[in-house]
């Protein structure tokens, strides 16, 4: 196995918006994600297994088992929403060619279902203190770009390591529209505030009311499956001596 997709159902969606919501700087695209997922009650369909993920298991309390995983959940649209699909997960691949692999597949799966725009998420890592976290865009195309500039957004220049990045840079390949919004972070713990900031621009563009009430809930429960995965710890030498095998978490 190098990257495989197990599908549990095959929703049929109108013109879906799909959004990343991967490990990353501050844990925005997580919280993001499974804030959506639990809101929204959206239904998980589809998940994929790399060889590329981190080679370990980790244990449910009950004898059982979990493993990294990429999940895919959808939202059936209400009056003047949009259909959503929602990528959820614990990593992203540990190699380049991993990750080649998995925005691959990500992107098969976004058009065998209809989808022609695809939004990321992620946290702009900031050393000096952070009043109010402001968003960040780059996109794949012009028009996209006015859209964003249109919502007061500010240009990102620079890196985009990761899903978050290689998924808009991909998504001209397939004539797919691509946006990634970054909100600016401290990056050193799971980041509610970030992720509100996000959530409002996202409310605006899918025209989509997000209760905000239970976000603290969702980073917190963000910040201790990562812990599981030795992801969000006390920066020590082992986990300084295993940084390249984050690349995509710089």
């Amino acid at each position: 196995m190098v990257c495989k997709i197990y599908w549990y159902e095959k929703p049929v969606l109108n013109d879906p918006i799909l959004i990343e919501g991967l490990p990353g700087i501050g844990f925005v695209a997580n919280i993001t994600a499974l804030h959506l997922i639990k809101e929204l009650n959206a239904k998980l369909f589809a998940e994929i297994q790399s060889s590329s993920f981190q080679d370990l298991a980790m244990t449910t309390g009950n004898g059982g088992t979990y493993f990294p995983s990429n999940q895919l959940y959808y939202h059936k649209a209400k009056q003047g929403e949009r259909d959503l699909i929602i990528l959820y997960g614990n990593t992203q691949a540990l190699t380049t060619v991993g990750q080649y692999e998995l925005c691959g597949k990500i992107l098969d799966i976004s058009e065998e279902l209809g989808c022609k725009y695809i939004i990321t998420v992620g946290g702009l890592k900031k050393e000096e203190k952070i009043e109010k976290p402001e968003i960040y865009f780059t996109a794949s195309d012009p028009k996209t770009v006015k859209e964003a500039l249109d919502l007061k957004l500010k240009i990102m220049n620079g890196h985009i390591f990761g899903v978050a990045g290689l998924l808009v840079g991909l998504c001209a390949l397939r004539k797919i529209k691509g946006l990634s919004l970054l909100a600016e972070t401290s990056g050193l713990y799971p980041d509610a505030a970030a992720t509100q900031e996000i959530l409002r621009v996202l409310s605006t563009i899918l025209n989509l009311e997000i209760n905000l009430n239970n976000l603290d809930a969702a980073a917190e429960e963000t910040g201790n499956i990562l812990k599981s995965f030795g992801i969000v710890s006390p920066i020590s030498a082992e986990k300084k001596s295993r940084e390249a095998d984050y690349r995509w978490f710089i």
